[in-house]
């Protein structure tokens, strides 16, 4: 017999017990997590924050409606944000009476800790790499897009899979913002997890003329620069690195670039985008309306997650019907209501 919604929610609420059973012991992870991350101790205590604990009955009635029904449910999980296996893991309890997961090989600690705390026979890891050999009627894959394409490609042809691609986020800052405050706040957004996740923003359009826009991200770079000092970046990958130069080269060209100690802003008009790599970096933007905003944006409509503001009212006239939406500073921590990701493209999407 199928599981009522308040029995799901009921698993659910058991996934967030082991998740809360893991924070309060987070210092036993925090080197490992350190190594397999690139994370500072810092940037993994700040990272910590953004694990799923609590939610409301509202919350989770809306991740079971979004969670679907299946048998079994494979999860493919990636290693860019080390606190993302809370809700994959969850979204998947809600939908079936199996799970199986398959953490990243690069970032297995969370994964594990959290399956180990939660000691439901229903969730088991594995190592297998052929998603062919598992029996899952459904497939939730958390990765690049080439690659939910080649798990397309691989899965049984009576499989369903669940693609939660690449995403970034963006801030709004209105003509009622402090600036100050507002840098402050988006400061936080952009050190998580060194702006390595979907909901990471990239890119700061601020109401205004070029003079307040410059003025912004002056104040973006001296709120980096202090976060630096709390919470220093970690690693960078060769290939971070490598971007992180060729879109400073660019940024300086098309407008004014200000360095900071680990990090850079940008700053430009017109309606050309420079969107950074991860990293700690930003493209700071005027917008003369929020109705030019909507426009400048709509290029990269399908791949923003989630927009951030000091007012969130003003969101809904960006054109973006399916991202998230938050206050500046809370980017990174959205509800436990459903995928991170709800753009429709990482919908469910029965194989040919």
């Amino acid at each position: 017999m199928a599981r009522s919604v308040r029995e799901r929610i009921v698993d659910v609420r058991r996934v967030l017990a082991a998740a809360q059973r893991v924070y309060d012991d987070r210092e036993a992870l925090v080197d490992a997590l350190v190594a397999a991350t690139g994370l500072t101790p810092p940037g993994v205590e700040l990272g910590f924050a953004s694990l799923e604990r609590t939610a409301s009955d509202d919350e989770l009635r809306s991740l079971v409606q979004a969670a679907g029904v299946a048998r079994h449910v494979h999860v493919v999980l990636s290693a860019n944000v080390f606190v993302a296996p809370l809700r994959a893991l969850a979204l998947a309890r809600a939908a079936a009476d199996r799970v199986t997961l398959r953490a990243s090989p690069r970032d297995p600690v969370l994964a594990r800790a959290i399956v180990e705390a939660l000691e439901d026979p229903a969730v088991t890891l594995v190592d297998e790499r052929d998603i062919a050999r598992t029996d899952a009627d459904s497939v939730h894959v958390y990765a690049r897009d080439e690659t939910i394409a080649q798990v397309r490609a691989q899965a049984r042809h009576d499989a369903i899979v669940v693609g939660h691609g690449a995403g970034l986020g963006v801030a709004l800052v209105t003509s009622g913002a402090d600036v100050a405050q507002a840098a402050a706040d988006l400061a936080r957004d952009v050190a998580a997890f060194d702006q390595r996740g979907c909901l990471s923003p990239r890119i700061a359009l601020v109401e205004g003329d070029l003079e307040r826009a410059t003025s912004f991200a002056r104040q973006l770079t001296a709120a980096l620069d202090d976060f630096a000092i709390r919470v220093p970046r970690g690693r960078l990958l060769a290939d971070e690195a490598a971007d992180a130069a060729r879109w400073r080269d660019a940024a300086a060209f098309a407008g004014d670039l200000f360095p900071g100690a680990a990090h850079a802003v940008g700053v430009a008009a017109g309606e050309a985008l420079l969107v950074p790599p991860s990293g700690r970096h930003l493209q700071v933007h005027a917008v003369p309306t929020l109705v030019a905003a909507s426009r400048i944006l709509a290029p990269l409509a399908r791949q923003i997650v989630t927009v951030g503001s000091d007012a969130r009212e003003a969101t809904t006239r960006l054109a973006l019907p399916h991202a998230r939406t938050s206050l500046l500073g809370h980017m990174q921590r959205p509800p436990l209501d459903g995928p991170v990701d709800r753009r429709p493209a990482s919908r469910a999407h029965p194989l040919a």
